[in-house]
């Protein structure tokens, strides 16, 4: 079966000197449309900018190809300004699915947010966190003191859960990474790994003496009594890949970095 055309670019820039060159550069050179009218949206800039452009294009059918202009660059392509529609052409699509939060504040109010990376908590003042986690109504955890502790889709799981010692998860794994901040007790427990479709519900002990604050991607929130994320069955975003450097080559490379 031949594959749809992707050839209608939508070409934006994080504002970056670099990526706002390259946009001039590729528009004049491949022709831009508005991001409503575009199959493609190409994304230059880091790992920041092209989740925000995720996000900003999610279950719009539209899929989303970064070109590295920043400094990280982990879900980005190579910048190269050359043979651009044959490299869409043949690029590599990846389905993401957000998590979805919901959060009820100290002051009785909810916050409901999706994320594509994770959704996170951590300490408010000097004192450590105290969190009951539960799984599907279970409580898996009576108390973590910690520093903080999240739930990361594969998407995100080379971000901050990365640099939590949490695990690198393939896109394609139906799992999410429950990984803990600087573990205080219990000081062994290094996180799960859950089912993509489970409910985990953070409740926060001593709320008024500990209080936490939460954040599903840039989604943030000052003391929260209890957080529930699980993944959306509705939303969706398409990112794609070069064919040579597809996602699970890149999972693979990362695990044997030293």
């Amino acid at each position: 079966m031949t594959p749809e055309p992707r050839d209608k670019f939508a070409f934006v820039s994080s504002g970056a000197p670099d990526a706002e060159a390259a946009v001039a550069r590729l528009a004049k050179k491949y022709g831009s449309v508005p991001v409503t009218e575009a199959d493609v949206v190409i994304a230059l800039g880091g790992d920041g900018f092209l989740l925000q452009t995720l996000r900003e294009t999610m279950s719009t059918g539209k899929q989303v190809y970064g070109m590295n202009r920043g400094t990280v660059g982990f879900l980005m392509n190579e910048f190269n300004e050359d043979d651009l529609r044959e490299r869409i052409g043949v690029a590599v699509p990846e389905t993401i699915r957000p998590l979805q939060m919901d959060a009820t504040l100290a002051d009785g109010s909810n916050l409901k947010a999706l994320a594509i990376n994770e959704v996170a908590l951590w300490r408010q003042s000097y004192q450590t966190a105290k969190i009951r986690i539960s799984i599907d109504d279970k409580v898996r955890l009576e108390e973590l003191n910690c520093d903080g502790v999240m739930v990361a889709t594969p998407a995100g799981s080379t971000a901050y859960n990365l640099s939590a010692h949490g695990p690198i998860l393939p896109l394609d794994a139906p799992l999410l990474a429950l990984t803990p901040v600087s573990p205080f007790r219990p000081r062994r427990w290094r996180g799960a790994l859950i089912p993509e479709d489970a409910v985990v519900r953070f409740d926060i002990l001593e709320a008024d003496k500990r209080p936490v604050n939460v954040a599903a991607d840039h989604t943030e929130a000052k003391s929260v009594l209890t957080v529930t994320v699980q993944q959306s069955r509705r939303e969706t975003a398409t990112l794609l890949f070069d064919a040579s450097h597809s996602w699970s080559e890149r999972i693979l490379t990362e695990q044997f970095r030293y």
